[in-house]
């Protein structure tokens, strides 16, 4: 898991060390501190997807890009990625671009845009 999740970092020239540190900061963060050493496909898939944004936050941008996150989860494992999703938003002040079709999560964010026919559209 911490291998998977400091990849970006390494492959952005990070040192050792510190793409392990930051990986292991955001993995700890997402509620994965007792699977550092797990292989990902040992992982449910809440914990898969925990593992994926906290591979996306390691190098910590300023802006997530996030497609369909909660896509192929359970409703439970969908609620508590929408709430770290939130949560992470408000602590690390993280833009989140999220596309999703789920209207739950969808209602978390401050402004919802919609397409209609290729187009933009506001929500009405």
């Amino acid at each position: 898991t911490i291998e998977n999740a400091m990849m970006p970092a390494l492959i952005n020239g990070w040192s050792n060390s510190a793409a392990h540190e930051s990986a292991e900061s955001i993995l700890v963060r997402v509620g994965l501190k007792e699977r550092l050493k797990h292989r990902v496909t040992k992982l449910s898939g809440g914990e898969q997807q925990r593992v994926a944004l906290a591979r996306a936050l390691v190098m910590k941008p300023q802006i997530l890009l996030a497609d369909e996150p909660t896509g192929n989860l359970d409703h439970g494992n969908s609620v508590q990625v929408h709430e770290l999703l939130m949560e992470l938003n408000n602590e690390l002040r993280l833009t989140l671009v999220v596309v999703t079709h789920n209207r739950e999560l969808s209602g978390l964010m401050s402004r919802q845009v919609t397409i209609v026919d290729g187009a933009l559209a506001e929500p009405v």
